[in-house]
C-alpha cells in the first residue's frame, strides 16, 4: 500500500480529523494558516465587550496601555515554546494526549468539562453577534447585569446565529481556517476604523489627549472590581490560559510543520488583544460621554455594554457587518475544539454531529447575556480551572527523565484512572481556589501557583505511584 493511501486510510478512520492518530506530514500547514486564525479568532466579537469591561474597572492609562502590551507578550511566549513545541514533537489533540497520561475514566470527565466550558465560551461570542443582527430590528439590548433572555426576538436571532456557525464549525479545520482567513481582514479594518472614529469624537489630537482618556483612573462601576497594573497583565496573559499552559491548543498546532508557527499568535495578542481591546475602550469611552450613560451612571448603575450598537454608532452599517463576522471567526474554533471534547467520550460519533451537539449547546447558553457581560470573571475561572491540566502535559514531557517517571503512564500500565493526576489537579485547585475565595485575592493571579504546584505533584505522585 502506497505512502497516499495509507493516509487517506487513516483520514478516514479518524473522520478526517486525526483525533486518535499523529497528523500525518501530508496534512501540515504553514504559518499563514495559523496567521489568518489567530488574528481572526482574537480579533473577535468578544474584544467588543472586553474593551469596554476594562473600563467599568476603573483602570488608569498606565495600567491598560502598557499592562496589555507585558500581559499579551507573555501569551505569545507561552504559546511558542510550550504549546507549539509539543504539538509538534506528538501532533495529537489535547484530549488523547491526555487519555495516554491520565487514563480513559478520568480524561472523560476533563472533557465533558472542557468541551461544556468551551461552549459557554462560543455562546458568549454568539452573544456578541446578536447585539449587532438586533439592530435592524430594534431589539432591546441586554444590560449589563441581565441574566435571562429579554425577548422573542433576542431567542430567534441568536437561534439562527448559532445554526450557522455551527454548521460551519462542523465541516471540520480546513473550513473553520478559511472562514477566518477571509473574515479576518474585515474585522481588523472594522476595529481600527472604530478606533479611529471613536478618537475623532473624543476630539483627541495629541498623544497626551488620548492618555488623558483614562488618566489616573476612575472608580469602578458597580459590580466591578478595581483593575491595577498587575490585574491586567495577569489577566491578559492568562486570558487564554486554557489554550495555552492548558494545552488545548495541542489539537491546532498539531497540524503546524514547525513549532515556529507558534509566534503567529502574536497577530491574535497585538491586533486583537490590544489593538482592538483599546479601540473598543475607545467606544465605550465615547458612549459614556452621552446622556444615556451619564443618567445611569448618576443613578448607580453601569451603562449596557452591547457591541453592536457601539460599533454601528461608529461606523455604520459596516460596524454590524464586522461585529456579526468577529463573533462567527471566535465561536467556530471555540465549537470546533468543543466538538473535538465530546468526540474523545463519544469518539464512535463524526466530528460533524459531535460539532453539531456543540453547536447546540452554546447557542443555548447565547440565549443567556450573562456569559458575555460577566466575560473577564468567566473567563478568569474557565482558565483557573483547566490550566492546571496542561501543568501535567508539560512537567511530563520537560521533566520525566529528571523524575525517574514512565512517560504516557495509563497506557503502559492500561490504568484506566491515573490516581496522581486527579490528586494533583485537586489538591492544586482547591488549595488556590480557597486562597481567592476565603481572601479576596483575585482569580488570575492564583492561576501560574495553582498551573506550577500541579505540575510538581504529578511527577512527584507519579514517582510514588509508579514504584508501587
Amino acid at each position: 500500500m502506497s505512502q497516499f493511501n495509507i493516509e487517506e486510510e487513516i483520514e478516514d478512520i479518524a473522520g478526517g480529523e486525526f483525533e486518535r492518530v499523529p497528523v500525518p506530514t501530508s496534512k501540515l500547514k504553514s504559518w499563514k494558516s495559523f496567521l489568518g486564525m489567530y488574528a481572526g479568532e482574537h480579533a473577535a466579537g468578544t474584544e467588543f465587550v472586553i474593551g469596554p469591561l476594562f473600563l467599568t474597572t476603573g483602570v488608569s492609562a498606565f495600567d491598560l496601555i502598557i499592562g496589555l502590551l507585558l500581559g499579551n507578550l507573555l501569551a505569545v511566549l507561552s504559546w511558542r515554546f510550550l504549546t507549539a513545541e509539543i504539538a509538534v514533537k506528538y501532533r495529537l489533540t489535547l484530549y488523547y494526549q491526555l487519555e495516554k497520561i491520565c487514563g480513559k475514566n478520568l480524561v472523560t470527565g476533563y472533557n465533558l468539562a472542557n468541551g461544556l466550558l468551551f461552549c459557554f465560551l462560543a455562546g458568549a461570542m454568539i452573544t456578541v453577534s446578536a447585539t449587532a443582527v438586533g439592530i435592524p430590528f430594534n431589539m432591546e439590548m441586554p444590560k449589563l447585569t441581565d441574566t435571562m433572555p429579554n425577548g422573542m426576538t433576542w431567542v430567534i436571532i441568536v437561534l439562527v446565529l448559532g445554526a450557522l456557525i455551527s454548521l460551519i464549525a462542523s465541516k471540520g479545520y480546513e473550513t473553520v481556517s478559511k472562514a477566518a482567513n477571509w473574515m479576518s481582514p474585515v474585522i481588523v479594518l472594522a476595529f481600527l476604523a472604530c478606533g479611529i472614529v471613536a478618537l475623532s469624537q473624543l476630539g483627541v489630537g495629541s498623544l497626551s489627549e488620548f492618555w488623558n482618556i483614562w488618566g489616573e483612573g476612575s472608580e469602578p462601576f458597580p459590580g466591578q472590581i478595581k483593575y491595577t497594573f498587575w490585574h491586567v497583565v495577569i489577566w491578559s496573559w492568562f486570558a487564554n490560559a486554557a489554550m495555552h499552559v492548558g494545552m488545548s491548543d495541542l489539537s491546532v498546532f498539531r497540524f503546524a510543520k514547525k513549532a515556529s508557527s507558534g509566534w503567529t499568535t502574536a497577530a491574535g495578542m497585538y491586533v486583537g488583544h490590544y489593538m482592538a481591546w483599546i479601540a473598543a475602550a475607545l467606544l465605550y469611552a465615547v458612549y459614556l460621554k452621552s446622556p444615556e450613560a451619564q443618567g445611569l451612571l448618576s443613578n448607580g448603575e453601569a451603562p449596557t455594554v452591547a457591541p453592536g450598537p457601539l460599533a454601528y454608532n461608529a461606523i455604520g452599517v459596516f460596524g454590524i457587518i464586522a461585529v456579526v463576522l468577529a463573533g462567527w471567526t471566535t465561536a467556530n474554533p471555540t465549537i470546533y475544539r468543543a466538538g473535538l471534547a465530546f468526540q474523545a467520550i463519544v469518539p464512535k460519533l463524526s466530528t460533524f454531529w459531535v460539532t453539531i451537539i456543540a453547536g447546540t449547546l452554546a447557542t443555548i447558553a447565547g440565549l443567556f447575556p450573562a456569559f458575555a457581560m460577566k466575560l473577564l470573571d468567566f473567563v478568569a475561572l474557565y482558565g483557573f480551572i483547566l490550566a492546571p491540566f496542561g501543568a501535567i502535559i508539560v512537567f511530563e514531557h520537560f521533566f520525566h527523565k529528571q523524575a525517574g517517571i514512565v512517560k504516557n503512564f495509563a497506557e503502559v500500565a492500561n490504568l484506566k484512572f491515573n490516581k496522581a493526576v486527579f490528586f494533583a489537579w485537586a489538591i492544586s485547585f482547591g488549595l488556590f481556589y480557597f486562597i481567592s475565595v476565603q481572601f479576596d485575592v483575585f482569580l488570575s493571579f492564583v492561576t501560574l501557583p495553582a498551573w506550577l504546584l500541579c505540575g510538581v505533584l504529578f511527577l512527584v505522585f507519579s514517582k510514588r505511584i509508579q514504584k508501587s
